[in-house]
């Protein structure tokens, strides 16, 4: 199999699982179960991922994802606008990929090695982003801005995992 369709074929297969992860959690989903929904044999699954690595390989595309807006807000934002840009392209991540930050709140709790050092890999790439750029940008109190900013983000999560959007945070 070429190359560009191997690697098409490892997108639909993270992709699938993102989804199913999501959906039913990853204690209870089955390389099976994803290997349906990306319309492939379980084998081919197993060709490219165990369960756990698939895990941690849908983990790293959802913190990739948010990297990546942030990094357009910070490159292009005025200072007094930073912030609040950062907190439209996060809500813009909420709604057009809610599976993966479902995913990322379920991997909160899961102890295993490789995934914890997924999620704090991702989440220390996500602070020490905007912690650089709160920096950058003059902000007073850079450091609690930051842990304020995660907490919100935090908390958007919660408010949209549980469909309760009145306790979403203000503006």
């Amino acid at each position: 199999m070429p190359r560009e369709a191997s690697a098409n074929r490892r997108q639909d297969i993270v992709a699938a699982a993102i989804e199913v992860f999501a959906e039913i959690g990853y204690y209870r989903a089955t390389t099976a179960q994803v290997a349906e929904r990306a319309a492939i044999s379980q084998p081919y699954v197993y060709r490219f991922f165990t369960k756990e690595s698939l895990l941690v390989e849908a983990l790293a595309v959802s913190w990739k994802r948010i990297v990546q807006a942030f990094r357009q807000v910070i490159d292009s934002a005025p200072p007094q606008e930073l912030e609040e840009g950062l907190i439209r392209a996060y809500e813009e991540i909420m709604l057009a990929h809610r599976s993966e930050i479902l995913l990322q709140m379920q991997a909160q709790t899961i102890s295993d090695a490789p995934v914890r050092a997924a999620m704090q890999q991702g989440m220390g790439e996500v602070k020490e982003l905007v912690e650089n750029a709160f920096i950058h940008a003059g902000f007073q109190d850079a450091e609690v801005r930051v842990s304020n900013f995660l907490a919100r983000g935090m908390l958007c999560n919660a408010a949209m995992a549980m469909d309760m959007p009145s306790i979403m945070p203000k503006r």
